[in-house]
């Protein structure tokens, strides 16, 4: 490549890195924008694990009600204006449990006080409509059978109030008015069709609300929720239902809370720990490896505020855990450099040009840099699959630091290596490739 067009790219790669860092320098000061999220162990809040109950749902249908439990949750949470809240689903590790478990994991941060997050959370209706028939052997005791229409096809709950003064539309009582999304009333109208005649029973949270009989097929998507209610009753059901209706039930699991105070100190201190070794290792390189020692640690200044910069906009949750992924990635980062490095001195040894050892080098050490690069991403993998949510953050920042890791030594650093060795082919610029002890 013409020595031109390589300082050329050299330059463009060292005003992006400027702008990037920039960037990352703005998000952290400004009040607006996007920012850097932090876990709960870095700043302080309430994990909360509930444990959800699918055995009454078909096992090709709990992944889709996992996720509308998850987005009832959500919203629950994001009516109280907490910051940055973590609703995820998890299943529990194969490799931990025979019979894998669905969870959810509600994480709020700042909500240090466990029964102000669970009252947050609070318990919300669980909304089911089932068959009424008869038990074998009996012709009197009733039993209710699944229909699978539950309250995550609900769409909106409104409060019927009485009307005392007849005609269209006169009510003695109080009742909710549910309508159904599509599919809900597709199931709603399947399940009238085929049971004309027969009891529809509504249930909330496991008890027996109303068990009105089906005259018709009811095509419109909407049923009424009645059972002597109050006012106050009605109104707080809608409400509740309107927030979202549980699709399947939960059962609260653990509870763990995080002082703000010591969230605080475990970020400052992995913070100064990873700034320290970072440091060291870059006064290393310069050290031993002199010039491109120098190159090495430009390339993973960049490194870092690329990786901070997809942090911010992904974003990706820093956790401790995160932090670990992120100095252990740097590590390998400096591994790709230093197989780069090794290779060129061999190559200047030889007696080949700074420019040919560089080009000779890189190429040398793209095979071994590949194949480590290949066994630390699929380790990745396998703990971001199998993991539980900590070892998932890990896993994560991993991937994304040796994805980078592996542009910066190969592309950034050969860059730059390559505009620096076209300079001349003079003893000093050759004393300054070697490294160490090395005195040719």
């Amino acid at each position: 490549m013409n020595l031109s067009v390589v300082r050329a790219w050299a330059v463009i790669l060292l005003l992006c890195g400027v702008a990037v860092g920039h960037y990352v320098y703005n998000s952290t000061r400004s009040d607006e924008g996007k920012k850097f999220v932090y876990g709960l162990d870095l700043v302080g809040g309430s994990h909360l694990v509930y444990e959800a109950d699918t055995s009454g749902v078909d096992p090709s249908n709990i992944n889709e009600a996992m996720s509308a439990l998850r987005d009832v949750i959500e919203r629950r949470v994001n009516l109280f204006g907490v910051s940055e809240p973590l609703v995820q689903v998890e299943k529990a590790s194969a490799l931990a449990e025979s019979t894998a478990t669905e969870r959810l994991i509600v994480e709020l941060p700042g909500v240090t006080d466990l029964k102000e997050a669970i009252a947050m959370i609070g318990k919300t209706p669980l909304l089911e409509f089932k068959l009424v028939g008869t038990s074998a052997g009996s012709s009197t005791e009733p039993t209710y059978i699944e229909t699978g229409l539950t309250g995550r096809y609900l769409t909106r709950a409104l409060p019927k109030l009485p009307n005392s003064g007849g005609g269209p539309g006169f009510s003695t009582d109080s009742y909710v008015e549910v309508t159904f999304n599509d599919e809900g009333k597709e199931l709603f109208a399947k399940i009238t069709r085929e049971n004309v005649g027969k009891q529809l029973a509504i249930f909330l949270d496991g008890d027996l609300k109303s068990d009105p009989v089906i005259r018709e097929a009811i095509t419109g998507g909407t049923a009424v929720i009645s059972g002597g209610f109050t006012k106050e009753e009605v109104q707080e059901l809608s409400r509740n239902l309107n927030i979202g209706a549980l699709p399947v039930p939960i059962k609260l699991a653990s509870t763990e809370s995080v002082g703000a105070s010591l969230g605080f100190e475990t970020l400052d201190k992995g913070v100064k720990a990873g700034l320290y070794g970072i440091g060291l290792v870059m006064l290393f390189l310069m050290l031993w490896y002199r010039l491109p020692g120098f190159i090495a640690s430009v390339a993973l200044v960049l490194y870092l505020a690329l990786n901070l910069a997809i942090y911010i906009l992904i974003p990706v949750t820093i956790t401790a855990a995160g932090l670990a992924g992120l100095v252990l990635s740097s590590g390998m980062a400096v591994d790709a450099n230093i197989l780069i490095f090794e290779r060129m001195k061999d190559e200047l040894k030889r007696g080949k040009s700074v420019r040919d050892a560089v080009m000779e080098g890189v190429a040398r050490a793209w095979l071994p840099i590949r194949d480590g690069n290949l066994t630390g991403i699929l380790s990745a993998l396998v703990l971001f699959w199998f993991g539980t949510a900590g070892v998932q953050g890990f896993a994560l920042t991993l991937t994304i630091g040796i994805f980078l890791s592996m542009f910066t030594a190969i592309i950034v650093t050969r860059t730059f290596l390559l505009a620096v060795a076209g300079i001349s082919e003079s003893k000093v610029l050759r004393w300054l490739f070697l490294s160490g002890i090395d005195k040719n």
